[in-house]
């Protein structure tokens, strides 16, 4: 490439930094007309959505989770489905399913496939953990791949896909874990808290009146391509990437590089997707805020959304309730940035 180009490339970059800025405070601005604060948590997926990542959103019944999905894909002109997931859910259920139909002018049958649910750019799997593993594991490849095989095909799933998953931390009776291969695959695990006292008089304020204030599209799947394909050219510095490798394998109880405190309260790390995604993550945080370079303090961020569920407890650690969010926040205190 020569000069000529490579400056006007530049440029573009430069210049789609600064509307992934301002998409971003207008992103902000129409989910704040219908949820009411949950600032942190629209930041965590707007990091993951522009990093091409699953999210997996952990919180009690009644925070808005679902709201906060759906008015973020209106806001985007994403195509959106969400499946309530229930202990009989079927896998073909999620995929789709081939149906037998008749060519009325020829007499002769066929097989055409209807698609299921995960067929949209942003698919809400709510309680994802109330189905079985079989169905669960209906997400794996999608998740994955971008694709859905049924009956011998496989379909590609239009880009950009993203799934989007909840879980109820409280009520676990009568539901089925996530398998640690399938929690991997979501980017971030994301806490869903409760509001402020002044957000909560603000929510019944506006859920109990007649009042649906709606969102304007801010984005359409074109350009949401587009900026996800810029955060992969996002350069970022050695210092970076050395930190986050340093952070991940410092949750890990037999390395070297691991502090006492890991070797005693830990079973066992995060692997080498943790790096991957604290990198890519910071790279997301970084354009967010209109910047072209990543930060330890980016990656830093993104620590513990990336960390909390890649992470393994022992017995040591419960009989002291040490949790991971202790370990996540001690390891951020201790391994160095230099």
């Amino acid at each position: 490439m020569n000069e000529p180009q490579k400056s006007e490339t530049l440029n573009d970059d430069v210049e789609a930094v600064r509307e992934a800025r301002r998409a971003r405070d207008l992103i902000a601005t129409e989910v704040g007309r219908r949820v009411v604060g949950q600032r942190a948590v629209v930041e965590q997926m707007l990091i993951a959505l522009f990093a091409r990542g699953h999210c997996l959103f952990v919180g009690v019944p009644g925070l808005a989770k679902t709201l906060l999905v759906s008015t973020v894909a209106e806001a985007l002109s994403l195509k959106f489905n969400r499946i309530q997931f229930t202990p009989d859910l079927m896998p073909s259920d999620i995929t789709g399913t081939d149906i037998l139909e008749e060519d009325h002018s020829t007499g002769k049958r066929f097989f055409r496939f209807i698609h299921g649910p995960v067929f949209a750019n942003l698919l809400l799997a709510d309680e994802i953990n109330r189905t079985p593993p079989k169905t669960q594991a209906a997400l794996l490849q999608a998740m994955q791949e971008g694709k859905v095989t049924a009956a011998g095909q496989t379909y590609a799933l239009e880009p950009p896909f993203l799934c989007f998953a909840t879980q109820n931390p409280i009520e676990q009776e009568g539901t089925y874990p996530l398998p640690e291969a399938q929690l991997d695959r979501f980017m971030f695990m994301v806490e869903v808290g409760y509001p402020t006292e002044e957000e909560e008089r603000d929510i019944v304020r506006r859920t109990t009146g007649s009042d649906d204030a709606p969102v304007q599209p801010v984005l359409d799947a074109a350009r949401i391509l587009q900026l996800q394909a810029l955060v992969r050219r996002v350069p970022v510095g050695d210092q970076a990437v050395e930190y986050a490798v340093r952070l991940a394998r410092a949750t890990r109880p037999q390395d070297a590089s691991a502090p006492d405190f890991v070797k005693e309260y830990l079973a066992w790390g995060a692997g080498p997707r943790a790096s991957q995604y604290l990198t890519l993550a910071g790279k997301a945080r970084a354009l967010l805020d209109g910047r072209l370079t990543v930060s330890r303090d980016d990656v830093k961020a993104v620590a513990a959304p990336v960390l909390r569920h890649r992470i393994l407890t022992n017995f040591h650690a419960e009989a002291e309730r040490v949790t991971s969010a202790d370990i996540i926040r001690r390891l951020l205190e201790t391994v160095p940035t230099e």
